[in-house]
């Protein structure tokens, strides 16, 4: 989208912090907004829209200032206010009474059949890919150009991609369209391309003339190349 949280490409923040032997959480409660985050879609919480679309809808303020699950976390608590299931006023009297009694323990719930169903959610691969019959517009070897638009909401186009020429490198299969799904206008299913794009048509002749970009691409961001 155009907004903070397209943050891909964009100057100003700093180099990319490259953590070696980086843990898959890097604290419990991290784990459990993953956990809850499972629940909550498993549950149809975040529907229509999906969680995508509350985390983008987060204040850009807070969005810059919020770690990775901090920005779940967030999301969910917008979530769960939009159905009824909570308030504001309910969160934030909890927090402070967890903020004034940091020894405090939250409720807790065992629900064993609950856990193996979220772990077997986890660890089941499920292939996006749509069997579905669609005219593929593109083949591998065609040359392709980025659509130079801006539209309102998510978006999987990257900014310093529009309007940018490269070449189908791979044909993905049909997949529903993230940028529907997220303003609940359904999956309305496309092809997806691998686009490789020369770093040179990105960035100039600055830009190393032996590196390329590979983006994965739906078929509604493309024009072919004329």
């Amino acid at each position: 989208m155009n907004g903070i949280h397209d943050m891909g490409g964009m100057h100003g923040f700093g180099p990319v912090s490259i953590e070696h032997d980086e843990p898959v959480f890097h604290a419990p409660w991290e784990g459990r907004v993953y956990a809850m985050a499972i629940a909550a879609g498993k549950k149809r919480l975040t529907e229509p829209v999906g969680l995508r679309a509350y985390i983008e809808g987060l204040d850009p303020a807070r969005y810059l200032a919020s770690s990775y699950y901090e920005r779940w976390m967030g999301a969910l608590e917008n979530a769960l206010i939009s159905k009824g299931i909570t308030t504001k006023e309910d969160l934030d009297r909890r927090t402070a009474h967890f903020a004034d009694h940091p020894a405090a323990q939250p409720q807790r719930r065992e629900d064993p059949e609950q856990a193996a169903n979220l772990a077997n959610s986890i660890y089941r691969h499920r292939s996006p890919q749509k069997h579905t019959e669609l005219p593929q517009r593109f083949d591998v070897g065609d040359k392709v150009r980025a659509r130079n638009i801006n539209p309102t909401g998510h978006t999987r186009l990257p900014r310093y991609i529009r309007g940018r020429s490269g070449v189908v490198d791979r044909v993905h299969g049909v997949h529903n369209f993230d940028d529907s799904m997220s303003q609940g206008l359904g999956p309305q299913p496309q092809h997806i391309y691998s686009v490789r794009f020369e770093a040179r048509e990105l960035w100039g002749k600055e830009a190393s003339e032996s590196e390329c970009l590979y983006i994965d691409m739906w078929d509604s961001y493309l024009d072919p190349e004329d």
